[in-house]
C-alpha cells in the first residue's frame, strides 16, 4: 500500500507540473482528491481491512492526502503570482519616458509652486544647521493653545477662527481641533529634545475665516525655532534676512514693527514690501504697499517652561512664516485661492520634471 500511495503522489505531482491555469489545477484536484477521486477510492478500501492494517494504512493515506493538498496550494499560489507578474509587465507605464508621453498628447507632471519654495527654504535652513520637523494636523487644546501661552479668552479661541471637533470632555488634552498654526510643532519639538537646538516645521494650517485674495481657510506656514545660550533679536534678524535674500535672489525691503503674540516677548511683525505692485498698493497688500509675512520674536518664558526648558538658562527666537504669501511674492501671484483650485494650467507655469 505504501508503494501505491507513493506512486499516486508522484502521479499527482506530474499531473500538476505542466498546468498554467487555476481551473485545470482544480480539475486535477477533483480527479485525485474529489469524492470520486483516486485517494477517496483508497480510503474506501480501508473499511475492509483489519484493525491492525487500519492503524498502519490510515495514517499513510492521510499523510499522502496532506502532501497533495500542500503541493496543490503551492501550485495555485505560483500560478496566481505568475498571472499578477504578467499583468504588471503588460500594463506597466514607465513614467520616466517623458518624450513618449509628450508625443502621445499627454502632459508632464510638475511641482506645486509652494513645494518648490518650501524645498528651497528647507535647503537654506538645513545649510545653517536646522532640522526639519513635522506634526499632526489634528491637535489638542494643550499643544495648540495652552502650552503656547494663549489663555482661554484670547481671540484665537473664538469659534470663527478655529475648527473644533465636538468632545464632551473639558480636559484640554482631550479637546481636539484642526491646528491653527504650525507653532504646535514648537512644543512637540521642545519636549522631544534638549537645548541647544534649532529646527523648522513646514505644514498646513486651518482657520475658519473669510477668503479673499490674500486669505484662505486652508493655507501653509513654516515655523522656525532656535534655542541656545544668549540667543538674541540680532540672531533672529540675521536668519530672516538670509532667508529672504536666498529666496528672492536679491535684497528685499522689509520693516520690523512691534507685534503682540502670546508665545513671544518681545514680539515683532516682519513685513515685506509688496512685490506684486512694488509698494504702490494692490488687492494683495490691501493698498498699503506692505504684506505681513513673518510674525516673530523671542520665545516667551512660559512657552519654554511648557517645553521643559529653564528660561533662566536658555533663550531663543521663533517665527511663523506665511509660506503661501511668500510664494505669491516670489512668483507675482495676485490671488492665494489659485493654490488650491486644482487648475493644472496654473501649476504647469512653474516647473516640469
Amino acid at each position: 500500500m505504501k508503494d501505491q500511495l507513493d506512486s499516486l503522489l508522484s502521479e499527482f505531482e506530474s499531473a500538476l507540473t505542466p498546468l498554467t491555469e487555476q481551473a485545470d489545477v482544480l480539475s486535477a484536484k477533483a480527479n485525485f482528491l474529489g469524492k470520486k477521486g483516486k485517494v477517496s477510492e483508497i480510503m474506501k478500501s480501508i473499511g475492509g481491512m483489519s484493525p491492525e492494517e487500519k492503524k498502519t494504512i490510515g495514517p499513510l493515506v492521510n499523510a499522502t492526502k496532506d502532501k497533495m493538498l500542500s503541493i496543490l496550494q503551492d501550485k495555485l499560489n505560483f500560478i496566481e503570482i505568475e498571472k499578477i507578474n504578467q499583468k504588471l509587465e503588460k500594463e506597466k507605464i514607465d513614467i520616466t519616458l517623458l518624450d513618449d508621453i509628450k508625443s502621445e498628447g499627454g502632459t508632464h507632471g510638475g511641482y506645486h509652486p509652494r513645494t518648490i519654495v518650501q524645498k528651497e527654504i528647507e535647503d537654506v535652513f538645513l545649510s545653517m544647521g536646522f532640522e526639519v520637523l513635522d506634526g499632526p494636523h489634528v491637535e489638542d487644546e494643550f499643544h495648540n493653545f495652552e502650552a503656547l501661552n494663549i489663555p482661554a479668552d484670547h481671540p484665537a479661541r473664538d469659534m470663527q477662527d478655529t475648527f473644533w471637533f465636538h468632545h464632551p470632555s473639558s480636559d484640554v488634552e482631550k479637546k481636539q481641533l484642526l491646528r491653527t498654526h504650525t507653532s504646535t510643532i514648537q512644543i512637540r519639538g521642545m519636549l522631544e529634545r534638549k537645548p541647544p537646538f534649532r529646527f523648522i516645521a513646514p505644514g498646513t494650517v486651518f482657520r475658519c475665516e473669510r477668503t479673499d485674495a490674500s486669505h484662505e481657510m486652508v493655507f501653509n506656514q513654516l515655523e522656525g525655532m532656535m534655542v541656545g545660550k544668549d540667543v538674541s533679536v540680532a540672531h533672529l534678524i540675521y536668519f530672516m534676512k538670509t532667508l529672504l535674500k536666498e529666496i528672492f535672489k536679491k535684497d528685499v525691503k522689509v520693516r520690523l514693527r512691534p507685534g503682540f503674540f502670546p508665545f513671544v516677548e518681545p514680539g515683532f511683525e516682519l513685513d515685506i514690501n509688496c512685490l506684486i505692485c512694488n509698494g504702490k498698493g494692490c488687492s494683495v497688500c490691501k493698498k498699503t504697499g506692505w504684506v505681513e509675512l513673518l510674525p516673530c520674536g523671542m520665545v516667551h518664558p512660559n512657552v519654554l517652561r511648557a517645553g521643559n526648558i529653564d528660561p533662566d538658562e536658555w533663550s531663543g527666537f521663533a517665527f511663523g512664516l506665511g509660506l503661501d504669501r511668500l510664494v505669491m511674492m516670489r512668483y507675482g501671484i495676485d490671488d492665494i485661492r489659485y493654490f488650491n483650485n486644482g487648475d493644472l494650467r496654473f501649476y504647469e507655469q512653474f516647473h516640469s520634471f
